[in-house]
C-alpha cells in the first residue's frame, strides 16, 4: 500500500503548480493533505481537486486562510473521525482527519506551528493531548499511520545545519523530547527513517523552494509498533515543486497482517 502526504501552503497553489497531476500517476492507495487553507465548499466537486478513482474527505478550519486537511482513498473506509477529543476544539479546527479501513487506520494530521509566541502556546497544548491519545490508542486491536506535517524536526539529521537552528522554534528542546517519548515511551516509529536511512533528506524548506537553502524534515509518517516491519521503500520527492514542502512517499506490505 502506497500512502503519499504533503503540507500543501495552500490546495489552490498546490494545485496549480500540478500537484493533482503528479498524483494521479503515482498509483497510490490513500494520500493525506495538510493546510489546505480553504473552505469545504471550496473543495467539494471541484475538477482540479479531483483524482481518478479516489474518494476525498476533507476538514476545514474556522478560518479559510489556514489549517485544513484532507485524505483521499481508493478504499471506502469503514469510518471517518473528525478530531481526537481535545476539550478546546483545536483538533476539529482542520487539524485531525482519520480514516479507518479494515486492517489500519490513516491519518491526516497538521500540528500547531510557527514562530510567534501564541503559536507555541498552541502546540504546547496540542502535544501532550496528542502524546496521551496515541497511548491510549495503542492498547486497541488497530494499527495506525500517522501523516503529519509536524513542525518539528525530532533529531540533529533532520535539520541541514542543526547548530545553526538548535533552539529555533521546531528544533528546540522541548521538541525533540516530544519525539523522543512518542517513540520511546508511546511506541511509534518514523516510518520514512526505517526505510531510507539517508542523511540528506528533508521535507520543508523556509526559502519556499525544495532543495534551496537550509533544509528541515518536519513532514513524515509514524506507525505503530506492528507496522514498522511492514516499510518496504520510503523517499522525499524533489523533482516538482507544490509547496515550500516535498511529499512523503512510502510503501507498506499490509498483505500478511
Amino acid at each position: 500500500m502506497r500512502v503519499i502526504s504533503l503540507s500543501c501552503d495552500g490546495i489552490f497553489q498546490a494545485a496549480a503548480r500540478g500537484l493533482f497531476e503528479w498524483l494521479n500517476g503515482q498509483d497510490a492507495e490513500v494520500i493525506c493533505l495538510q493546510d489546505l487553507r480553504a473552505r469545504i465548499p471550496e473543495m467539494e466537486d471541484r475538477p482540479e481537486f479531483q483524482l481518478d478513482g479516489f474518494t476525498a474527505y476533507y476538514l476545514d478550519s474556522s478560518d479559510p486562510h489556514q489549517d485544513g486537511v484532507a485524505i483521499y482513498t481508493r478504499t471506502t473506509p469503514k469510518a471517518i473521525i473528525y478530531g481526537f477529543g481535545m476539550a478546546t476544539g483545536e483538533d476539529t479546527n482542520g487539524r485531525y482527519l482519520q480514516a479507518d479501513f479494515e486492517s489500519v487506520s490513516v491519518v491526516s494530521l497538521l500540528a500547531p506551528q510557527g514562530p510567534e509566541p501564541e503559536q507555541q502556546e498552541a502546540k504546547n497544548r496540542f502535544y501532550p493531548v496528542l502524546q496521551a491519545h496515541m497511548d491510549k490508542i495503542t492498547r486497541k486491536r488497530r494499527r495506525y499511520i500517522y501523516c503529519g506535517g509536524w513542525g518539528m524536526a525530532g533529531t540533529e539529521a533532520d535539520v541541514e545545519n542543526a547548530a545553526t537552528h538548535r533552539g529555533e522554534p521546531g528544533f528546540c528542546p522541548e521538541d525533540e523530547q516530544w519525539w523522543r517519548q512518542i517513540q520511546d515511551q508511546v511506541g511509534y516509529a518514523d516510518a520514512f527513517r526505517l526505510g531510507n536511512t539517508d542523511d540528506d533528506e528533508f521535507s520543508w524548506w523556509p526559502s519556499g523552494t525544495p532543495g534551496k537553502g537550509d533544509g528541515w524534515r518536519t513532514d513524515t509518517q509514524l506507525v505503530s509498533r506492528e507496522l514498522a516491519h511492514t516499510v518496504e521503500y520510503a523517499v522525499i520527492y524533489k523533482a516538482k515543486t507544490f509547496s515550500s514542502h516535498a511529499p512523503t512517499v512510502i510503501d507498506y506490505d499490509l498483505l500478511n497482517l
